[in-house]
């Protein structure tokens, strides 16, 4: 089944019949006498709206040759009635950085938000377009490929459009019968189509952080003991393509443990507790080290010591 989501459709339901009488009263011998009008019956046309939004939190981040990348959308019946929708993607954007390699449409089809390969479905134009009464929502996923050949922080476009498939048009355009209970189609301030967009984003470069850790007690050996001293080192490495730009370190101190004052290093090189010039402090709880913008194939390297209590 499709998920159904809040949104506030247009008023009374396409092909309900709105039904008035009038009633004429008069007095004879003493009696009030009631005649009844003819009826007239209105049937509410069906309204043809819909809206589309990215879900997707922001850029989707991504990686040279990835394959299946999933960037996910949003459509709503804002309608008064029944309608089914066709969904266009498009990949071929303008204004930005490259254009990914459409692979499908996929529909949600079991609600919950999340591209499940082999669970959801995938959509085929005039096949099988989604039916949403009034009110309910649909999650589509866009799939894409991304060349091999992009440059990190490169950002596609991917869109789609969706559309009712009675018709579209300028608000007020009218489809005769076409409606639900044999009314009029009539289309909505949204023209009955709409379109979202969201972006994908290459982060070609990717960086693995390892910590290791050695100790010196008291005593000249190497028990873990209380007043050992343990020195922590962490190698950030980036790889990939291009650069990670305003990389970080935090470490927060271990329980049980106190920080040595004055013992941060970046690349062997002393840096003081405080916020100042240099890149790393200590806030009272954890090791904070600005590596900076570190390209791929590059290594930072830090260590600080702890006293254990």
């Amino acid at each position: 089944m499709f998920g159904a989501g809040a949104a506030h459709a247009a008023g009374t339901l396409a092909g309900t019949d709105i039904t008035n009488i009038a009633t004429a009263s008069y007095e004879t011998g003493g009696t009030t006498v009631d005649i009844d009008s003819n009826p007239v019956v209105i049937k509410v046309d069906e309204l043809l709206d819909v809206t589309a939004v990215s879900s997707d939190p922001g850029d989707v981040i991504t990686s040279n040759g990835a394959q299946n990348v999933v960037s996910t959308f949003r459509i709503t019946n804002t309608g008064n009635g029944p309608e089914s929708f066709r969904i266009t993607p498009n990949v071929t954007n303008g204004g930005d950085d490259f254009n990914p390699a459409l692979v499908s449409v996929v529909i949600d089809t079991n609600g919950n938000g999340v591209y499940d390969p082999g669970v959801d479905t995938v959509y085929v134009a005039g096949t099988n377009d989604p039916n949403l009464t009034p009110d309910q929502s649909l999650t589509v996923f866009v799939l894409t490929n991304i060349p091999a050949t992009q440059s990190n922080g490169n950002r596609a476009q991917v869109s789609l459009t969706t559309a009712a498939t009675t018709g579209t048009g300028a608000p007020g355009t009218t489809f005769a019968s076409a409606g639900q209970g044999g009314g009029n189609a009539v289309v909505g301030t949204t023209g009955a189509d709409a379109d979202a967009s969201g972006f994908v984003l290459v982060n070609a470069a990717s960086v693995a952080l390892v910590k290791s850790a050695t100790v010196l007690d008291p005593f000249g050996g190497t028990t873990s003991v209380p007043g050992s001293i343990i020195t922590y080192t962490l190698v950030a490495t980036v790889s990939g393509n291009g650069t990670l730009n305003n990389l970080s370190i935090n470490d927060p101190i271990p329980a049980s443990a106190q920080y040595v004052a004055s013992s941060i290093t970046l690349a062997g090189a002393a840096q003081t507790d405080a916020v100042d010039a240099d890149q790393a402090n200590f806030n009272g709880t954890r090791v904070n080290v600005a590596l900076g913008n570190v390209a791929a194939g590059q290594s930072r390297t830090v260590t600080f010591k702890v006293r254990i209590q």
